[in-house]
């Protein structure tokens, strides 16, 4: 693993040190490079831990739906792109216990700046250092503290720095939120 990767993952963590700053955390195991129609192939693969810290929602923002701050981290086992990311993300209750929860952020990565794929010739790399990742969870309250959730996290460039591809980064995993 990448050195620089491992300081700036342990960054978003440093934070669940200060319980009175949070609203919960969470952790969860992802497939990493998980093939959907917002990716093509960038040879990456693996499993992916995350981690994370959601701060309690925006007062000021209430009419948007009062959207959480978060920051997070997620390492790949297999010595594949990295990445930390901070965005805001909103729970949209559907019952007593289930929800969805969406969100979009920006993330830094460590994954090489230039990669080609030697069959077909095609850059796979991400285009630039700073990504947009939109993610979506789905979401069951275990109990008043804690619940899991089943979710989808991407990064890509939006093909904003090249118009012909967005290899991008697809992982889909469980996470479980802990509020403190």
């Amino acid at each position: 693993m990448r050195k620089p990767a491992v300081l700036l993952l342990a960054a978003p963590l440093a934070f669940v040190t200060t319980p009175a700053l949070a609203d919960e955390v969470y952790g969860g195991v992802y497939a990493h490079g998980v093939d959907t129609p917002f990716t093509f192939d960038t040879g990456e693969g693996g499993i992916d831990l995350q981690a994370g810290y959601r701060f309690g929602e925006i007062e000021a923002l209430r009419s948007l739906g009062g959207p959480q701050p978060y920051v997070f981290g997620s390492v790949n086992l297999s010595g594949d792109t990295n990445f930390v990311g901070a965005g805001l993300s909103w729970k949209a209750e559907l019952g007593d216990r289930f929800y969805l929860r969406p969100g979009v952020g920006l993330v830094v990565h460590d994954a090489p700046s230039q990669r080609v794929d030697p069959e077909t010739g095609l850059r796979t790399d991400l285009g630039s250092r700073v990504l947009f990742e939109p993610e979506i969870a789905f979401g069951m309250d275990l109990n008043k503290r804690t619940s899991v959730e089943a979710s989808w996290v991407h990064i890509s460039n939006a093909r904003l720095f090249n118009s012909q591809q967005n290899p991008g980064i697809d992982t889909i995993g469980v996470r479980v939120n802990l509020k403190l």
